[in-house]
């Protein structure tokens, strides 16, 4: 039986006009998870022998981050069906007028009540964004990933993607509705870890949307989830 570590990026770049970057905060928290695990599976005497990621920049940089923490000179295999859904494109299915920039609570709430609608929407299949696959193509492009870990893989994986697509495979995991996965979704924290066990037939969830390498005085502030 294996381990999968799906990771979501860290902290990037949200209400700025280039949201796929980490901020400064966004690559401490990678490297932090970078050396938590290190130390982890050193102690189970386990290391990874495969990595994934998406092939957005806030992908790359998480992933760059965790290799420094680590110390690991791993070459990821870099997976486009990893990518998160468009977020603009898909609040422009349901709400076409111009939004302002999210840059108070109430614009912030309001940013992601509409982003749960339009997400319903295109799960449902009632939207098409533009630029974006349909939700069963977006399902199958997170599937594919997960199944080339099982079929490859043995011992420990990690993958380093986004909220979407890892709250998409827990909720396929766990046959959860479509609101119960967008729930998942927008729930989900920075470098959270979220550990799935596999054997060459499926998939199974441990943990979803832990923090241990946050998990402390010193580090609890870095806790964030945009």
């Amino acid at each position: 039986m294996g381990t999968l570590y799906l990771v979501r990026h860290g902290q990037a770049s949200f209400g700025e006009d280039d949201y796929d970057r980490l901020s400064p905060l966004g690559h401490q928290q990678a490297k932090q998870l970078g050396a938590y695990l290190r130390q982890r599976l050193e102690r189970e005497g386990a290391h990874i022998d495969a990595v994934l990621m998406g092939s957005l920049r806030r992908h790359r940089e998480t992933w760059e981050g965790i290799a420094q923490g680590a110390q690991w000179s791993h070459l990821p295999l870099v997976w486009p069906g990893l990518n998160e859904y468009d977020s603009h494109a898909l609040i422009e299915t349901i709400h076409t007028k111009p939004l302002p920039k999210p840059d108070t609570p109430e614009l912030y709430r309001q940013h992601f009540r509409l982003l749960r609608d339009a997400l319903h929407a295109w799960m449902s299949g009632q939207t098409r964004p533009a630029g974006m696959p349909s939700y069963p193509d977006f399902v199958s492009g997170i599937q594919a990933a997960l199944d080339h870990v099982r079929q490859n893989c043995t011992g420990h994986a990690l993958i380093v993607s986004s909220g979407g697509p890892i709250s998409t495979a827990v909720g396929r995991i766990l046959g959860a509705s479509h609101l119960a996965t967008i729930d998942l979704n927008l729930h989900i924290r920075n470098t959270a870890l979220t550990e799935l066990t596999f054997t060459p037939k499926r998939h199974m969830l441990l943990s979803y949307n832990t923090v241990p390498h946050l998990d402390n005085a010193q580090h609890r502030e870095w806790i964030t989830y945009a």
